[in-house]
């Protein structure tokens, strides 16, 4: 069967329950996801009650009732389907909407999955959007949250934007009118709230030598071009509101600066998604900043927050939000210093570092990411954190880049595996990962991922040692 015929599958027998019970994940694409049928099964007049879990757990599985409710598992379920049977949890009684990796099961559970299509560039947002679609073609304006979910799940990033069903979405919100795309824009995040020099100075993906990590010094490169970057008022313009002429000027001179310094320019442009019916200079202005602040509501155990944002408040959830996102900004900023004063533990193929019980384990993976671009760019670094709410578990988090992605490198096959062997579970993507494991077994851990990562590479170029 083909995706089509899954979704419409899918949709049929939404339309047969008499209620759902939505069990989402808490980032971006969970929320995203979470909202999205929340509002297209409302404007069914079904009764919807959704349940935000960080990860799909024994623990978690209490709140997931036994009641009458089809069980609509979204962005999860897919690779913990045996728990999910465990749970008591018969055929007819669940729905999975994933884009994980599935997990072999004794229990046919009906799902839609993007990944059983060999669609690898969308999210569980794309999918949840192609049901809602499904279920009235005047869904359309829900396109909007797809794009959020699937952009914050980094489906936009190899490719320098969104392609495939995931692209065919994005038509979809412009047809509607809420979404605007600028089809060779600067690749670099902050451009509808940070100052320029500010995006410059933060961008590593390309990282441009004598700009990159240093505002300073982004600051300077642009004085030297004669770009305005103050307004009347002697604020600072944000990328969005630079004349077309000053931008092109920007763009030339950051390319001439790449080739100077011997590096492609092919990640310089990228298409990025502009919501015109949102606010300027906001975090929901665009796509990137918008699923910030969604992970933000997440991250610190407020995804209903974040939830009621995507149906429209802009009162008391926006400003609950932005103070989070400002606060969530700031622990991430020690979290990266802290990785970088620590220092990692290289190994052959990978690095690491554990961080204790200093930090929240929701955002390690994010500091993870940030430190990769500061540190040795060439392994992918693992991020090992304290669970304070269980002591016996550690989280791990990682994370990689494209280079090496083309090397064979698969961090979600790596961890599956290493956590499977030490009791643990696994799950997430090539470029970004996460498991649990016991806490005994961190040594363990580390020197099996390594060694499959080793194998990886092997496999990848023969003549890699």
């Amino acid at each position: 069967m083909g995706l089509e015929t899954d979704v419409r599958r899918a949709a049929d027998l939404i339309c047969e329950a008499d209620s759902v019970t939505i069990v989402s994940h808490i980032d971006a694409d969970g929320i995203s996801t979470e909202s999205i049928l929340a509002q297209a099964l409302a404007r069914e007049g079904m009764t919807v009650k959704s349940v935000f879990v960080r990860q799909l757990e024994p623990m978690a599985m209490r709140h997931v009732e036994k009641d009458d409710s089809l069980k609509l598992f979204t962005d999860l379920g897919a690779g913990q389907q045996s728990l999910i049977e465990e749970h008591g949890l018969s055929a007819d009684e669940v729905l999975i909407l994933d884009h994980h990796v599935s997990q072999p099961c004794g229990t046919a559970y009906p799902q839609v999955n993007s990944l059983d299509h060999g669609i690898t560039r969308m999210s569980a947002a794309g999918v949840a959007y192609l049901v809602a679609k499904a279920l009235d073609s005047t869904n359309i304006d829900l396109a909007k949250l797809a794009v959020v979910g699937n952009v914050g799940d980094m489906m936009a990033r190899e490719n320098c934007g969104l392609v495939g069903p995931a692209r065919e979405i994005v038509s979809d919100g412009v047809e509607y009118g809420n979404i605007i795309v600028q089809s060779r824009d600067l690749n670099c995040y902050g451009t509808s709230t940070r100052p320029i020099h500010v995006c410059l100075g933060y961008c590593d993906d390309p990282y441009i030598d004598g700009i990159s990590n240093s505002t300073s010094s982004a600051l300077r490169f642009l004085e030297r071009l004669g770009v305005t970057l103050k307004n009347s008022r002697g604020g600072w313009f944000v990328w969005e509101e630079l004349a077309f002429e000053d931008r092109r000027r920007i763009i030339s001179a950051l390319a001439q600066q790449l080739i100077a310094h011997g590096r492609e320019t092919d990640r310089l442009l990228a298409e990025t998604y502009i919501f015109p019916d949102e606010p300027e200079r906001t975090a929901l202005r665009n796509a990137s900043e918008y699923a910030t602040l969604l992970n933000a509501c997440g991250r610190w155990a407020r995804p209903g927050i974040g939830g009621r944002i995507c149906r429209g408040d802009r009162g008391d959830a926006y400003r609950d939000a932005e103070q989070m996102l400002a606060h969530h900004r700031t622990i991430i900023r020690d979290l990266l210093q802290y990785i970088l004063d620590t220092g990692v533990t290289e190994l052959s193929h990978i690095q690491y570092v554990h961080t204790g019980d200093k930090f929240p384990d929701t955002i390690v993976g994010i500091g993870a990411g940030m430190a990769l671009s500061k540190l040795n760019w060439r392994k992918p670094i693992m991020v090992l954190s304290a669970m304070v709410d269980e002591p016996e578990t550690t989280k791990v988090s990682m994370r990689t880049n494209e280079w090496a992605l083309a090397r064979g490198v698969d961090l979600q096959e790596a961890l599956v595996e290493a956590s499977a062997a030490v009791g643990g579970a696994g799950g997430g993507h090539r470029i970004a990962a996460g498991a649990f494991i016991p806490k005994t077994t961190e040594e363990e851990f580390v020197d099996r991922v390594n060694r499959i990562l080793k194998r990886q590479s092997a496999s990848a170029d023969p003549d890699n040692s």
